[in-house]
């Protein structure tokens, strides 16, 4: 079986068991269930594999909870983050959920006791409330224990039944994948707060080679508004572990999606020291202020979302927004998350955000800032994608690519709406089609219908409007019309009637004649 094929048997199976097990509970909700037991099912076998260390002849699960040696725990936390005990693995739990009728309280004691090792180390901010959604006493599991347990039981079971593979030979991005896979079917049911967490992986892999563009190495790697860490995430897969020296940053505000961008982490086997996710709002509390600048920036922020802006005077004296001399318009934040990630991005790298294409033309607040970005030449690249790209939303996003490092004065602006693959509910880009987007990005070449680099006094004799279309001609393509060959048929057609009547006439005359 190919990976191909491995991957979409997996994916057919993880559905399964999502829509088996939810019943009256709603799919949005119950999907924390079943993410929480791929991430308990991977943390147990992930530290189980560890503990072996590669010796077939220990078997973990085994060996009494009273035979581990305390400094074998300690040794452990500091390694992986955290502690699970033998009697607390998923397989050991899972295989006797049938038959135990205290299922539900066990589940919550042994979250409790994961989390709770890391307490004192390094670790501890990392697990601290990972398994917070995954509340096994919650009357969304049933109004008794035994419907709890029952609802809980067919989630163990049916993912323990999935064959992940060895994890020690690379199948590692197979669990990964179809954790990915179900937070983006649960994203295309959900509306619009699907797309505000989900950035999908081919979309994220263009975003990552954008950022990330001939840098043989960066220092770290940055989200603002991460989600569930997808676009993070790419960056790992797109490049060697090496080429990212300090690891992955992201804040993410909402507490449901902070969690699952620390599975997500893990899940990837991105190790808790080498990533730091924080809770929070990303305009009013930054984090991470002691470990800017970074060399790659990535992010898919919400969309004209409002924020406080003008009501607090004192923003426009935030280091952030201070050098716009003007601040995002209350009732669209775009700008103000731009604004953030340009103060946050190093003289080196580049930062490749996704952005509602209205920023890059209306007048205002938003012109203001387009007018810093210009005169301070910050803005690399404007790309138009196709519409209906992203779970939830039909519009057509632009990505916003800005430097520190340009070698002119010059933007780019390439229209890539044509660039897609219709597929059931959403369009997608094709490995080609990002090779094209890239090739063209590098270059800076100018492509008729495709891309243009226009000079700075050219963008400023039209208003600092950055909107792709006012620079780069769409084809036309309409039927091209033969005006003289039309007239040409017209003559003939018209003759042919002429002489279709003669003949009609002189008919009707001889049956006159006749009658």
């Amino acid at each position: 079986m190919t990976t191909l094929q491995q991957r979409a048997e997996l994916h057919s199976q993880i559905w399964k068991i999502a829509n088996d097990v939810r019943g009256a509970v709603d799919g949005w909700d119950f999907k924390q269930y079943v993410l929480g037991a791929l991430f308990y099912r991977f943390l147990s076998e992930n530290f189980a594999n560890y503990i072996a260390g590669g010796d077939d002849s220990i078997s973990y699960a085994d060996i009494p909870d009273a035979a581990i040696p305390e400094e074998i725990r300690e040794d452990a936390i500091k390694t992986k983050g955290y502690f699970i005990a033998p009697s607390q693995l998923f397989a050991t739990v899972a295989a006797r959920a049938s038959i135990n009728e205290s299922l539900n309280t066990d589940l919550a004691a042994i979250f409790r006791d994961i989390e709770g090792s890391a307490n004192g180390y390094p670790s501890e901010q990392d697990i601290k409330g990972l398994f917070a959604d995954f509340d096994t006493t919650s009357n969304r599991l049933g109004n008794t224990v035994k419907g709890k347990n029952a609802r809980l039981t067919a989630v163990l079971t049916g993912v323990a039944g999935l064959d992940f593979g060895n994890f020690e030979e690379n199948h590692i991005d197979l669990f990964g994948d179809a954790y990915e896979f179900l937070i983006s079917n649960y994203a295309a049911n959900a509306g619009k707060s699907g797309g505000e967490f989900f950035t999908p992986q081919h979309v994220s892999r263009l975003i990552a080679q954008l950022a990330m563009h001939k840098q043989t190495s960066v220092n770290k790697i940055y989200d603002p508004a991460c989600g569930s860490g997808s676009l993070l995430l790419q960056a790992k897969k797109q490049f060697d572990n090496h080429i990212i020296e300090d690891g992955f940053f992201g804040q993410e505000i909402n507490h449901t999606t902070y969690n699952l961008a620390r599975m997500n982490m893990f899940l990837h086997n991105v190790n808790y020291d080498k990533f730091n996710i924080q809770l929070g709002n990303t305009l009013l509390q930054p984090q991470f202020l002691g470990d800017k600048p970074f060399d790659a920036i990535v992010s898919n922020p919400p969309y004209s979302v409002k924020w406080i802006g003008s009501d607090d005077p004192t923003l426009i004296n935030d280091d952030r927004f201070a050098p716009a001399g003007v601040l995002a318009p209350k009732s669209k934040a775009d700008f103000a998350f731009v604004l953030h990630a340009l103060s946050y991005l190093s003289s080196k790298g580049r930062a490749a955000i996704v952005c509602f294409p209205g920023i890059f033309y209306r007048g205002g607040a938003e012109q203001k800032i387009r007018q810093y970005l210009v005169d301070s030449n910050y803005v690399e690249t404007v790309i138009a994608l196709a519409p209906n790209l992203f779970f939830g939303t039909t519009i057509a996003v632009n990505i916003l690519v800005l430097s520190k490092h340009k070698a002119d004065t010059a933007t780019q602006f390439i229209d890539a709406s044509g660039l897609f693959k219709k597929e059931t509910n959403n369009n997608v880009l094709l490995d080609t089609h990002i090779e094209e987007i890239m090739q063209v990005f590098d270059s800076k070449a100018d492509v008729e219908y495709f891309a243009k680099s226009v000079s700075f006094e050219s963008i400023v004799a039209n208003n600092y409007n950055l909107s792709v279309s006012s620079y780069v001609e769409a084809k036309d393509t309409r039927e091209v019309v033969n005006i003289d060959k039309i007239n040409t048929e017209l003559k003939t057609t018209v003759a042919r009637i002429d002489q279709l009547r003669h003949d009609i006439d002189a008919i009707i005359a001889e049956i006159e004649v006749n009658a």
